[in-house]
């Protein structure tokens, strides 16, 4: 058969790229198109996303597309919003995530109003980043977009506003707003009024793999408009008994179910219940993931010591004492950028633990840290869910990190399967192509994908001195 193309526009947060994807009837076939940078930008009342620049990029990347694309959906990371007004412009530039307003307006809340009644009507883990809070810290400021907004918009549903004039929100992406409700799927309208936020701007709710309108003659269909939706769509699995890993600045992990749990269990642990396709819930924990790494290099960068990711594999292979000590990841100050290794040194003397001095050390407690972390998130999810997971399928970037996979299998006690990297773009594309009626439906998509995408395994290893140190350092993980 002649292959299908299908435009999948995969936003990250801070780059980008446009990938054609080609399906021939027996496996998939990637192609980047376009690529780009999209840093946030700071200015002197915050930090914003450049929505203008970004748009020019997926404009530019789509020019490119081969004749006949079948068509186009976007992804992007969550909890970032657009506001719409009246006559369609955008009223300013996109507030980027980790702005500090957003964790002043968390604080303020958590202090006045009840975060239980929030879980039970959302279901989503509190994290200061969620939108929520942004809708909060103008209400305090007295700003008067949400007066004049007529649209908000998460980030993936403005670009594909701009390409079809059509004012939707996709569930998956809704999802990580705190604001809608996953037992109805629409907005959950009563707690925003009691949190005294208008409401007449939230825009419709569509679900993943519904045709929003057309560009250029082409459908412009909805992935799993949220980027961990889409690459958990091309987890590569045949088994029910799994737990996915999206790997990258952030690590998400979760397992797949029908149904939200909202409960005392789940609220205690802080997991969140979000949207996946096909009408699934994603019950997983955000973990800083690889950001504390990257942030690590960055500032040694701008010192003088640029290490390159094989040299920080090889000096995290050679550590004499792997478990010297364990942070927690999801600790409150590794959220903002900055110099990881002195926060990790602040973290370490706070719990009265051994600092990590050189630079391998620092690397070796990063890594481990994480592998720790998974294994502590994962425990969760079990008791939490019922389930009993017998794999944990890694994908996305941080599949190639050949070190905390292992480490990971290690600390799990079960094989991780590792692959694909580009889950995010694949999903993206394979949603697209049931719509299209081309793929059978999501099983049938896995089926292939496990037959095509190509995974690396990683069998647990040294089990015993990895539970030890679980045991030592699992009290340090409880955040």
């Amino acid at each position: 058969m002649s292959a299908v193309h299908v435009a999948a526009v995969d936003l990250g947060a801070g780059s980008g790229r446009v990938m054609d994807v080609a399906f021939d009837g027996k496996g998939i076939h990637l192609t980047e198109l376009h690529r780009f940078t999209s840093p946030p930008v700071t200015l002197p009342d915050g930090t914003y996303w450049d929505a203008l620049h970004i748009w020019r990029h997926v404009q530019d990347g789509l020019a490119k597309r081969p004749d006949g694309t079948a068509s186009v959906g976007v992804d992007t990371w969550g909890v970032d919003i657009a506001m719409i007004d009246k006559h369609g412009g955008l009223l300013g530039n996109p507030i980027y995530y980790r702005d500090n307003r957003r964790a002043i307006a968390y604080d303020d809340l958590k202090e006045r109003f009840s975060f239980r009644q929030i879980f039970d009507g959302t279901g989503i883990q509190f994290m200061p980043i969620n939108t929520l809070y942004q809708l909060v810290a103008w209400q305090a400021e007295g700003n008067p977009i949400l007066d004049t907004a007529d649209a908000m918009l998460t980030m993936p549903d403005l670009f594909h506003y701009w390409l079809t004039g059509n004012r939707v929100n996709e569930f998956t992406n809704a999802t990580t707003t705190q604001m809608l409700n996953p037992v109805t799927g629409d907005w959950n309208r009563n707690l925003l009024s009691k949190l005294g936020i208008p409401t007449h701007f939230f825009a419709p709710v569509v679900r993943a793999g519904e045709k929003i309108g057309e560009w250029e003659g082409i459908q412009v269909i909805a992935p799993g408009t949220h980027d961990t939706a889409s690459a958990v769509v091309a987890v590569p699995t045949t088994t029910q008994n799994y737990a996915y890993l999206s790997s990258g600045t952030w690590s998400l992990l979760g397992v797949e179910l029908n149904e939200p749990i909202i409960n005392d269990a789940a609220f205690a642990g802080n997991l969140t219940n979000e949207g996946g396709y096909n009408n699934t819930i994603r019950l997983l924990k955000n973990i800083m993931g690889l950001w504390i790494i990257e942030e690590t290099l960055a500032t040694w960068r701008k010192n003088g010591t640029d290490y390159d990711y094989e040299q920080v594999m090889a000096m995290v292979e050679a550590a004499d004492d792997p478990f010297h000590t364990v942070i927690d990841p999801n600790n409150h100050r590794f959220l903002p950028p900055g110099d990881m290794a002195a926060r990790a040194a602040d973290f370490c003397q706070e719990k009265s633990l051994p600092v990590p001095e050189t630079d391998a050390q620092i690397l070796t407690c990063l890594h481990v840290s994480l592998a720790m972390k998974y294994r502590f998130v994962l425990d969760t999810l079990e008791a939490v869910s019922g389930l009993k997971v017998d794999r944990l399928h890694v994908i996305g970037g941080g599949s190639q990190n050949r070190v905390l996979n292992q480490m990971t299998a290690n600390a799990i006690g079960r094989p991780v399967h590792a692959g694909p990297i580009e889950a995010t773009a694949m999903g993206n594309a394979v949603v697209q192509l049931i719509t299209l009626g081309e793929l059978a439906g999501l099983a049938d998509a896995r089926t292939m994908l496990s037959e095509t995408a190509g995974m690396q395994i990683y069998e647990p290893q040294d089990t015993a001195n990895w539970q030890a140190a679980y045991e030592r350092f699992h009290t340090h993980l409880d955040g």
